[in-house]
């Protein structure tokens, strides 16, 4: 499924410059994409204007022919009825996981398809089973989530989301509150996530995570400025805003 972000202008009250100033990016249905920049580039309000968290002015975002557009383009109800048909194809994980303390792992990915969908128990369980198999979890079913490290949460948290069967699923920071041996694993996850021909997409400051996806964005005053294959825009910078931006994030790592 592709997703296409079309010249989204965002304003915040109180400020003068725009969070998005005409961001536009292009991604291919099934990739696996980083969003990389500095705080305050726009990142985690990109993700927020895609699954209908907030309000953009102008612009329009385009999840496999289902268009949302911009408070000054269309009415409130067209808004409604638009954001409503994207979020049945969106998937969001957050940042600090959100599962259900009371619940079990599978507990917590069965109860939004039950609810939500009306699916029968028989079959919510039967998907849950098999994602948290598929994403390692198959001795961890019946944990609670105090009972599970970090990266076993985050999965969780992936798996809850990948219930609902999205066609796009998006990420803020899914490795910032973990441990570097625990950031592999939530890579490798999205890596059997990509295999299945689900769009991804990752808000993150995580140049580990950044160079085992397919593509970057990189992002800077609410617009893109580069993108590419991390081999290419990580590597071989053409912009003096990324060039500083990794030179930023490699000097803890040579210190």
């Amino acid at each position: 499924m592709t997703l296409v972000v079309k010249e989204l202008v965002r304003h915040h009250e109180g400020n003068p410059q725009p969070t998005l100033a005409g961001m536009s990016f292009d991604l291919p249905a099934g990739t696996l994409t980083a969003l990389l920049g500095p705080s305050g580039a726009g990142k985690s309000t990109m993700l927020r204007c895609i699954m209908g968290l907030e309000p953009f002015e102008t612009g329009r975002i385009d999840i496999d022919g289902v268009i949302v557009r911009g408070t000054r383009e269309s009415s409130r109800e067209e808004r409604k009825r638009a954001i409503a048909d994207a979020r049945k194809k969106l998937g969001l994980v957050f940042q600090s996981f959100e599962l259900f303390p009371h619940l079990t792992a599978l507990e917590n990915c069965v109860l939004a398809p039950m609810r939500v969908k009306l699916e029968t128990r028989a079959a919510a369980e039967k998907r849950a089973r098999a994602l948290l198999c598929q994403l390692g979890l198959e001795p961890r079913l019946d944990a609670f989530p105090e009972q599970l490290s970090g990266g076993q949460q985050q999965r969780v948290a992936i798996a809850r989301a990948l219930a609902m069967e999205p066609r796009v699923l998006l990420y803020d920071e899914p490795t910032s509150a973990l441990d570097p041996s625990m950031k592999n694993e939530v890579l490798q996850s999205l890596k059997r996530i990509d295999a299945s021909g689900v769009t991804q997409v990752v808000v993150t400051h995580d140049l580990q995570l950044a160079r085992g996806v397919e593509h970057v964005c990189i992002l800077d005053h609410g617009v893109v400025i580069e993108s590419g294959s991390p081999e290419v825009v990580l590597k071989t910078p053409v912009h003096e805003s990324t060039r500083a931006l990794l030179n930023a994030w490699l000097q803890p790592d040579a210190a």
